[in-house]
């Protein structure tokens, strides 16, 4: 019984949850399709010969990985629909999504090296440069740790436990500085490529920039509002005691949090009701005490 109350609480919400989902899903197809708009509208489109056409792919992977599928690989577990497949499943689908996110990243990075170094262009004297570079260092050591930490056996669960608060904010603070450091990637990109008519102007191309980097931001500001709801987590697994020696959970303590929160709003609800029951005898008893002395 208590399972289900928490799977009702984790489910409260639905409807919002799939308009959040779908408006989340929209915005990522559009930035997408707004970058690629972007490099063969306004710029010289996608090459891999050391010029303007080779940094293109710059943002074009950026977009499609460090965003768009970043962002889906952190609400697959909320995803209502995947809660009866097993967790190691959605653990490797998660990891899966992170890897390409991984790889996008990294070869969007080999591009913009190659296109400096055959322009002579320096590298790395931008706070973007700079952040750019450690989000894709932080990011490759979480995905490392994440593997060697959740998904291979070998980690205690009392580990586990103790790392899992550590893995989502680090994971959650990763993305976000991944859209901030692309909104400035773009504002860069545009003061460095408008030259006339100039940025400060605002050109077509600036102004469709401009709302691309919009769509980004409140793409990621969807995800991290899915991505932090309590109601909507994933509910625990009904045989996760089973599958785990000792009685653990796959994520140490996760069941046990949960299981507790719901547990402790039932205790406080029969202690709210018998509060409730308790004043209105009291009421009655005055009721009666009022009539009796008139």
């Amino acid at each position: 019984w208590l399972r289900s109350a928490c799977g009702a609480r984790n489910m409260e919400g639905y409807g919002l949850f799939l308009v959040l989902l779908v408006s989340a899903l929209l915005l990522g197809f559009l930035s997408v399709l707004f970058a690629l708009i972007w490099v063969f509208h306004y710029r010289e489109g996608l090459s891999w010969d050391g010029g303007s056409a080779e940094f293109n792919w710059h943002p074009v992977l950026i977009i499609t990985g460090f965003v768009f599928i970043q962002g889906i690989a952190i609400i697959v577990y909320r995803l209502p629909w995947t809660w009866k497949c097993s967790k190691l499943l959605i653990k490797f689908i998660h990891a899966g999504l992170n890897t390409i996110a991984m790889i996008l990243a990294i070869v969007s990075l080999v591009a913009v090296f190659d296109f400096h170094n055959a322009k002579n262009i320096p590298n790395m004297y931008s706070l973007h440069s700079w952040i750019g570079l450690a989000a894709v260092i932080f990011y490759t050591l979480q995905l490392v740790l994440g593997f060697a930490v959740f998904l291979l056996p070998f980690a205690p669960v009392s580990l586990r436990a103790s790392l899992m608060p550590i893995h989502i904010y680090s994971g959650l603070l990763i993305f976000a500085t991944v859209i901030a450091t692309a909104l400035m990637g773009f504002t860069e990109k545009l003061i460095f490529a408008l030259k006339n008519p100039a940025y400060s102007t605002s050109p077509p191309e600036a102004i469709f920039v401009n709302t691309l980097g919009l769509l980004i931001l409140i793409f990621g500001a969807l995800i991290l509002w899915m991505a932090t709801r309590p109601h909507w987590k994933r509910p625990p697994e009904q045989n996760s005691k089973i599958q785990q020696p000792n009685g653990g959970t796959p994520e140490g303590t996760e069941e046990e949090s949960t299981m507790t929160d719901c547990s402790n709003t039932d205790k406080s609800d029969v202690e709210f009701n018998s509060e409730a029951a308790a004043r209105k005898r009291n009421l009655k008893l005055d009721e009666v005490g009022q009539r009796s002395t008139m």
